[in-house]
């Protein structure tokens, strides 16, 4: 399956018949086949898919970073050309600015934007507040844990007030206790936001919770083998994880993927 069935309202991102290829001749690599694919404005999308199948490389022509080979990314039905406040990115690491506190690191968007110093203050303390480092507001980077350092970098992304969240596998470095704690805190900042939320990651468990939207990709080059639309995302009962219909739903994505990721793992094996 190459193309997802969009909802009645007019979608917040349309990826339009968009492929990637990076290089030219022999060595050339195909990183995305055209794919069709639609974003309700509030929706919470997950990218599920095995390494090198295209999932950044989607996330990054929609940042902006990179430009399709064939087809559009649009955003509110214009092509994207570029980055764009509009758009905020967390990356896999917090990449924070060291010679900075957890306030002064939040205030940075509104300040170069063009906001006051006053504002700016008002604005980062509220989002400090919000990811629950109250207390850490004029601690630096290096006094932090990790996962500390992953919630500045979503309160810095939300500080620009972006309509959208790009989120390349922002929990992948942190250990599981810490991971399962900040996916309820990103689920609640969702619900309290409604922000439209693009996510990559591997763990189908994380996708489940968090997502309205499941994209399942296949093996290089990416193409979209199956969608889903789970509902436990609206569920206030971290136990949902343990329902019958989130075991099936999990043993279903897991069989998908595997077979993908064995694909991925035989190409590995002729390059």
């Amino acid at each position: 399956m190459s193309t997802v069935e969009s909802f009645a309202a007019a979608p917040k991102v349309r990826f339009e018949q968009v492929s990637k290829r990076f290089g030219q001749g022999p060595d050339a690599v195909q990183a995305l086949e055209p794919i069709s694919l639609d974003i309700a404005e509030g929706e919470f999308t997950c990218l599920l898919g095995p390494s090198g199948c295209g999932k950044s490389t989607l996330l990054n022509l929609l940042a902006g970073f990179e430009q399709p080979t064939t087809g559009r990314v649009l955003m509110d039905g214009l092509p994207v050309r570029g980055p764009d406040p509009r758009r905020g990115v967390v990356f896999q690491q917090g990449a924070l600015f060291t010679w900075m506190n957890v306030r002064d690191n939040v205030a940075f968007g509104p300040l170069a934007t063009g906001r006051g110093k006053g504002e700016a203050a008002r604005i980062a303390a509220r989002y400090v507040e919000m990811v629950g480092l109250g207390a850490f507001a004029t601690r630096y980077p290096y006094e932090l844990s990790g996962g500390m350092q992953q919630r500045v970098g979503i309160a810095r992304a939300l500080a620009n007030d972006p309509e959208i969240l790009l989120m390349d596998e922002p929990f992948a470095a942190l250990d599981a206790q810490t991971r399962e704690l900040l996916q309820e805190e990103i689920r609640r900042i969702w619900q309290e936001t409604r922000k439209t939320v693009l996510w990559i990651t591997h763990s189908i468990d994380e996708a489940l919770f968090l997502a309205t939207h499941i994209v399942v990709m296949s093996a290089r080059p990416g193409r979209i083998k199956a969608s889903f639309r789970p509902s436990f995302s609206h569920s206030a009962d971290p136990a949902v994880v343990a329902s019958p219909e989130f075991v099936r739903m999990k043993a279903e994505i897991f069989g998908l993927l595997r077979e993908e990721a064995l694909t991925a793992q035989r190409q590995e094996g002729v390059r």
